[in-house]
């Protein structure tokens, strides 16, 4: 299996420079080949394949000596990059879904490059890549596993490197305890056995800072220098508040794999979800596909297993005797005629760890 590791880089000036121009080779490398599929395709209806349109590099370096600059490995996964884009198009077709052709990049659109095989080794505290130079990386803890892919990133003017590493399984010590976990918008995730994890709510709490940002943004001149400071100052509010919410998928997801070696989830569908636009934003804050995500590949890892139940009535359903009682949104505890009386989400997540037992069983 893979895990990646992501580290800050600090660039000098002139390697600052370097990697500006290595995206933007492959920026304008990755719009030319899309033009030539389409053209292709258009004129002859022809599709070019990752092959056909990888032999044609040494041409191009022929051509425009600006690519014979980068490294070669690099422009190769430019070409493999697209093809990926234009195999998940056609399979979302398939599938019946939404298309999404791809689509040219635009300037500062192309923000990482990838050095599959070669062309980086990491020397202490510096990574040296190939055309680039040795740069400053802070390695803030250890790598485990083999390096197999080096991915070099350029996010907001900060500068990362990602390590995709083959590693191999280390199963945790066996608990015996299995759970269901209802997610919800004001506790993000409550337990089978009465545990409440409150929802952090990162955006709603920065949301006041967000809206007077995007005033200011809208009172400034457009292409102005003090606009696009603004425009900075927002991303980053924006990045610190992902950076939030994922920190809190990642301990909360650490706790349950730790505590627990069967985990329940509802199979939700968040995309259909959050067009009810009165409760998409508590959705999206609350990060439901985040934590189910790092929860799943944890486990997997340490020997422990995730299982997706369908969510049709588990809130209405009594987790004692199997009626359906009807409830809304603004009823939080579940009453029975039978007698069983508990709080809403407990008594959803205990259907959701039975549905579980079947489901795996």
């Amino acid at each position: 299996m893979f895990r990646t590791y992501q580290f800050r880089l600090y660039p000098t000036k002139k390697q600052q420079e370097k990697i500006h121009f290595t995206l933007e080779r492959c920026r304008l490398l990755y719009n030319r080949l899309l033009q030539e599929r389409i053209c292709a395709y258009q004129g002859e209806q022809k599709n070019l394949t990752y092959y056909e349109q990888k032999k044609t590099l040494p041409d191009r370096k022929k051509a425009i000596p600006e690519l014979k600059q980068v490294y070669s490995q690099v422009l190769q996964q430019v070409v493999e990059k697209l093809d990926k884009t234009y195999r998940a198009f056609f399979q979302r077709v398939q599938n019946k879904q939404k298309g999404g052709f791809p689509r040219y990049k635009g300037e500062n659109r192309y923000r990482s490059f990838t050095y599959p095989q070669s062309g980086y080794t990491l020397e202490g505290k510096c990574l040296q890549l190939s055309k680039i130079g040795s740069i400053r990386i802070r390695m803030h803890r250890g790598i485990k596993g083999v390096i197999k892919i080096c991915t070099i990133m350029q996010k907001n003017g900060k500068y990362y490197t990602c390590f995709s590493c083959q590693v191999k399984p280390a199963s945790q010590p066996k608990t015996g305890k299995q759970v269901g976990i209802d997610l919800g918008v004001k506790h993000l995730a409550v337990t089978s056995d009465e545990q409440f994890f409150s929802a952090p709510k990162h955006l709603r709490k920065s949301e006041s800072h967000i809206k007077r940002l995007q005033r200011s943004i809208f009172k400034k001149k457009k292409g102005s220098k003090r606009r696009k400071k603004v425009v900075k100052v927002l991303a980053r509010t924006h990045e610190k508040i992902a950076n939030r919410r994922k920190d809190y998928a990642h301990k909360l997801s650490c706790l349950l794999v730790q505590a627990y070696d069967f985990i329940a989830f509802e199979d939700l569908s968040i995309s259909n979800m959050v067009k009810n636009h009165q409760i998409a934003k508590n959705i999206v804050d609350a990060g439901w596909g985040q934590l189910v995500q790092y929860t799943t590949y944890k486990a997997e890892s340490a020997g422990k297993r995730v299982v997706l139940v369908d969510p049709y009535q588990t809130s209405q359903r009594c987790s004692c005797c199997g009626e359906i009682v009807k409830k809304t949104l603004a009823e939080r505890v579940h009453r029975c005629i039978c007698g069983y009386e508990q709080d809403r989400d407990i008594n959803a997540a205990i259907n959701i760890l039975h549905l579980a037992q079947q489901v795996a069983s």
